[in-house]
């Protein structure tokens, strides 16, 4: 399978990891396996690299791409929300490691018929998992007015959000709004064009591919889910290309790195509370480089902290 995903930041992942011969590692939002390919070939055959996607063809993908590596190998289908359950599940308990490379893939957006990409004519679909039910379709024809603008608004940070929802219900009242170019020729119409804005079609693709796989309302829990599972001295890595997955991030990692949660007028602590994490330094960009070979990596930003605490030891 052509699943053509250049891995983002690879070398700074690597890096933040630090990555233990016998370690065990999972890459949460395995992809066609790039990140974790690059893992495994770093592991020893006492090492373990553990995959997790819920599309069917980055199972596929990864599958092949991680074929010969030497380390024990575990590729599962499923969503990071479900993380605990599957490592349960795979009989694997702490690890050393952990990555999230957050967003839709290029293979996704590359593939016409998922219905990811604005600039290319196909059926309403975004779904990352095709067992799920709820596609783009239903949300662009279904949900009303008020709830569409919330969405656009939330979302995509669309400032047209209401005009563009109104557009869009009038327009589905003629006809259902079928395909990704009708969508567009919508959006057109009633957004103005910038110079640097880019197509105004992206804030809205971005916002309805959110919606219906809720991509951020179980990305704090997955987050938390992950940091628990960290061995001390074990590392989390996130790769986010937004502001709103990278402040979701932000929010989860500053809430477990914090340690006392006494009220500040308490003169000592009774709470007892432990930070689970540090923050490794600031948030890393791409390089130059990196974003001239790789245009998707432009709005890449990569937050890494550390386990320093782990309540289930004490």
């Amino acid at each position: 399978m052509n699943f053509g995903h250049v891995s983002v930041m690879l070398a700074e992942v690597l890096e933040a990891l630090d990555i233990k011969p016998n370690g065990s590692y999972l890459d949460c939002t395995l992809g066609g396996g790039g990140h974790a390919r690059a893992i495994a070939e770093k592991l020893s055959v006492d090492g373990l690299i553990v995959g997790l996607d819920r599309d069917e063809d980055a199972i596929s993908a990864a599958t092949e791409n991680l074929s010969g590596v030497t380390c024990d190998v575990k590729i599962v289908r499923g969503n990071f929300d479900e993380l605990d359950k599957i490592l349960d599940d795979s009989n694997v308990d702490k690890l050393d490691g952990i990555i999230f490379d957050l967003g839709v893939s290029s293979h996704q957006i590359d593939t016409a018929e998922r219905g990811f990409s604005y600039m290319k004519d196909s059926p309403l679909d975004m779904r990352m998992d095709r067992r799920q039910r709820l596609t783009a379709y239903d949300v662009i024809n279904t949900y009303d007015e008020a709830r569409l603008a919330k969405i656009f608004s939330e979302y995509g940070e669309e400032r047209f959000s209401k005009r563009i929802a109104a557009a869009i219900c009038r327009a589905r009242n003629l006809n259902p709004i079928a395909t990704t170019g009708e969508l567009v020729k919508i959006i057109d119409r009633h957004v103005p064009r910038t110079k640097n804005g880019g197509h105004p079609a992206k804030r809205i693709f971005q916002a309805v591919r959110i919606e219906v796989n809720g991509e951020l309302e179980i990305l704090a829990s997955a987050l938390k889910q992950a940091i628990k599972r960290l061995k001390i001295g074990g590392r989390l890595a996130v790769i986010t290309f937004h502001s709103l997955e990278d402040r979701i991030v932000k929010e989860t990692f500053k809430q477990s790195a914090q340690g006392c949660i006494c009220p500040k007028n308490f003169p000592v602590c009774v709470c007892n509370h432990k930070a689970e994490i540090k923050i490794l330094g600031k948030a890393k960009l791409p390089t130059d480089d990196e974003t001239e070979r790789n245009s998707r990596a432009k709005s890449a930003k990569l937050r890494v902290v550390e386990k320093i605490f782990d309540d289930a030891n004490q």
